[in-house]
């Protein structure tokens, strides 16, 4: 299973780079010699530099405009990596995860995390919404989570 890791936007200039914006804090996925995959095929990255909060990216074998344009909006995927940094989560593995408070009772599931500004947010399968920063532990499809009273009294 591949994960998602970015999404290509428009082209930036005409040798064939393309500007992606990462869903990963990992910015070893963009680094030269690194292979990611569009729309099921593989592509090695022949350069890629930081932009803003993105990367400006040129592919081997995407040599010009023509081609880069075909990437645009696609979804840019990579192979998992062994293991998440120290106190970090992998958004994957919390997807179905059941949530509950400090004292157990069943918040409801994750049924995806949206990103935020301030905080990512979990998106429970009853419509609300718990800011990643309220997470204490997320252990074997259990996540643990320590709202303020009143976040999901609506």
């Amino acid at each position: 299973m591949r994960l998602e890791v970015g999404r290509i936007g428009r082209a930036h200039g005409l040798r064939g780079e393309v500007v992606v914006t990462p869903v990963s804090n990992i910015a070893e996925r963009f680094a030269p010699g690194s292979t990611l995959w569009v729309d099921g095929r593989p592509y090695v990255i022949a350069s890629a530099r930081p932009n803003q909060h993105r990367f400006v990216v040129r592919f081997d074998g995407v040599d010009d405009r023509d081609a880069a344009d075909a990437l645009r909006s696609k979804i840019v995927e990579a192979e998992p990596l062994e293991a998440p940094p120290e106190g970090e989560l992998w958004i994957h593995e919390l997807i179905g995860s059941e949530v509950r408070d400090r004292s157990g009772a069943p918040l409801g599931r994750v049924v995806a995390v949206e990103a935020n500004p301030a905080h990512d947010l979990l998106v429970l399968d009853g419509g609300g919404l718990v800011p990643m920063v309220f997470v204490v532990s997320a252990e074997s499809g259990v996540v643990v989570v320590d709202p303020p009273e009143g976040l999901l009294d609506l």
